[in-house]
């Protein structure tokens, strides 16, 4: 989720996102034409991080991206923390410090993988761009904790204040990817000796709407996986994953026609998100153009309150939606990861039946969305801000959602 979104995620439980495998190879399509990534360090305001490059190490990196795929089942995003941003601090935004303990219920909880995303910005020398050792070492700490606890991990640069994704435009193309050279040779540099359980994600939800937009992108993503595969060792054959325009279904069915170059096949994967339709899953009051729905799914509409029910965006969305990513991606032999989903808890709003029905329908849809896109073949990463596992107490806080999540899963 964007950081636009955080009240309203620290308020109902979702978090920061909007909208919306592996393979890469000779299976995928023909890569887009996308202007070239910034050239080595001459050019570069920053100094080039890749101080220690190291030979190509396939040691523990067996899986490429799609049996990376076929082994997870179902991941958990631990949300609005190692991303908060506005005080160089995890726990600014509410929650507390990742534990070790925690990892573990969510280990225990049903997930097999966790998404963490994480903020650099901030932590980073705006001169430099040097990111500091402190933070570095924090982010490692938890990736070990996930590791431990034999999870897979997709860490990603997240919203950080909207460098990258806000500025996915010609006039920011080469000092974004400048800096995004910078991070990426810090971040692959200092988690390098980690084995291919983990993977680095190019971005969040970076904001594009046009075919243009689309070929800056392209660079973006080209200049994260040149700036990875270039420290060398484990992350020479380290699975990566980027991100459609705005994570967005259609318009990463649209637009991403072309597909980066790697120097490794099959190491790939791709990402959308899926909060349709948003007047269900995050839509927080009602609107000249539309209402927000409280009800979704077959058999959960209201006979009282029929301003609420959905007039789109139910099964047969989902199932379009699925098919889309399908078709363009599954079916080429490219992993997909739905790497973000879910929907309000509309507590503060709803009383009696109807908050029971809206319970209902949230969770059918909790349960629709990973079954529906683990048939289809991609893998789903629930969004989760502290209001499904208590991350203090280590405790279920919504039994309905998460048994709704894991019997999706199966």
């Amino acid at each position: 989720m964007r950081r636009r979104d955080a009240a309203l995620s620290l308020l109902a439980g979702l978090a920061g996102c909007g909208g919306g495998g592996g393979g890469g190879g000779a299976s995928a399509s023909t890569p887009a034409a996308v202007a070239p990534a910034p050239p080595p360090t001459a050019a570069s305001p920053y100094p080039d991080y890749n101080t220690s490059p190291k030979a190509a190490d396939a040691t523990g990196m067996a899986d490429n991206a799609q049996q990376i795929a076929q082994k997870l089942r179902i991941g958990l995003n631990i949300g609005n923390t190692l991303e908060a941003v506005g005080g160089k601090t995890e726990t600014y935004w509410g929650n507390p410090r990742i534990t070790r303990e925690f990892v573990q219920f969510a280990k225990a909880s049903g997930f097999n993988a966790v998404r963490l995303p994480v903020s650099w910005n901030q932590y980073a020398d705006a001169g430099s761009a040097r990111i500091e050792a402190a933070w570095l070492a924090r982010v490692r700490e938890v990736v070990q904790y996930c590791l431990d606890a034999d999870l897979h991990v997709v860490l990603n640069i997240h919203w950080d204040g909207g460098w990258l994704e806000e500025n996915v435009t010609p006039e920011q193309q080469v000092a974004v990817n400048h800096r995004q050279r910078a991070f990426w040779q810090q971040i692959a540099t200092t988690l390098r000796d980690f084995d291919g359980r983990l993977l680095f994600a190019s971005a969040n939800e970076p904001n594009v709407k046009t075919a243009a937009q689309m070929a800056v992108l392209m660079s973006y993503h080209q200049t994260f996986i040149d700036a990875v595969r270039a420290t060398g060792g484990r992350n020479a054959w380290r699975t990566l994953v980027v991100q459609g325009p705005s994570t967005d279904v259609e318009l990463t069915s649209q637009l991403m026609t072309g597909w980066p170059t790697d120097t490794v096949a099959g190491r790939l994967m791709a990402e959308i998100h899926y909060y349709t339709p948003w007047n269900f899953t995050g839509m927080t009051k009602d609107e000249s153009w539309g209402n927000q729905f409280y009800y979704w799914g077959q058999g959960n509409h209201s006979a009282t309150d029929t301003a609420h029910n959905p007039t789109w965006g139910e099964e047969a969305t989902l199932d379009t939606m699925m098919g889309l990513m399908k078709a363009r991606f599954i079916d080429r032999g490219i992993p997909v990861i739905v790497g973000e989903y879910g929907a309000l808890d509309r507590s503060n709003t709803l009383t009696g039946d109807a908050l029971a029905l809206h319970r209902k329908s949230r969770a059918a849809y909790c349960k629709a969305v990973t079954q529906r896109a683990r048939a289809a073949g991609l893998v789903p990463f629930y969004w989760d801000t502290g209001g499904l596992l208590d991350r203090s107490r280590n405790q279920v806080l919504d039994a309905p959602v998460l048994t709704a999540l894991m019997d999706g899963a199966r």
